[in-house]
């Protein structure tokens, strides 16, 4: 017999992740805000955004205060100062040469690179980047909403590292 349990403790990792979120400037403040909650359910403990974020406490929930979150203006320069730390940039896009989420091995120092929901990753985030992963789709319209696509996407890299 199961019984429902509501805000059920969560599961403590072993480690903490070394998976960082880095998102270009994005349109939607709730897609921000949804990709911030995912992960902080997910035990990522640094996600930076860039732009002119807004973040809605009402959709992220709890999370500002378990996740360290950097504004930044730009990505390129955050993205090589990853690099040179050792991360590996991990694009989320749609390109030639991406590979399917599905057979993608990522690396446990991770710094996975979210696009803007309509122009994507640009050019110059793209060359500074090391792989580039997508997630397949079998229908219209082509392509996954950003939150959703990052939450499949942060899920997976949680898959292949489940205690942290």
């Amino acid at each position: 017999m199961y019984r429902h349990q509501r805000h059920k403790q969560p599961w403590q990792l072993d480690r903490p992740r070394e998976l960082v979120v880095a998102c270009m400037p994005l349109r939607s403040n709730v897609n921000l805000s949804r990709i911030i909650r995912t992960a902080g359910c997910l035990g990522v403990s640094r996600l930076i955004a860039c732009g002119r974020p807004r973040i809605d406490p009402k959709i992220s929930r709890d999370v500002s205060s378990e996740i360290q979150i950097e504004l930044h203006r730009s990505l390129a320069p955050v993205v090589e100062k990853l690099k040179a730390d050792g991360f590996r940039l991990v694009g989320l896009e749609q390109t030639t040469g991406s590979e399917s989420l599905f057979s993608f091995a990522f690396p446990r120092r991770t710094a996975l690179v979210i696009g803007n929901e309509r122009l994507g990753l640009t050019d110059e985030v793209l060359r500074l980047v090391d792989q580039v992963v997508e997630i397949p789709v079998y229908g219209l319209p082509h392509s996954l909403n950003v939150a959703t696509a990052t939450s499949m996407a942060l899920y997976e890299y949680c898959r292949q590292f489940p205690a942290g």
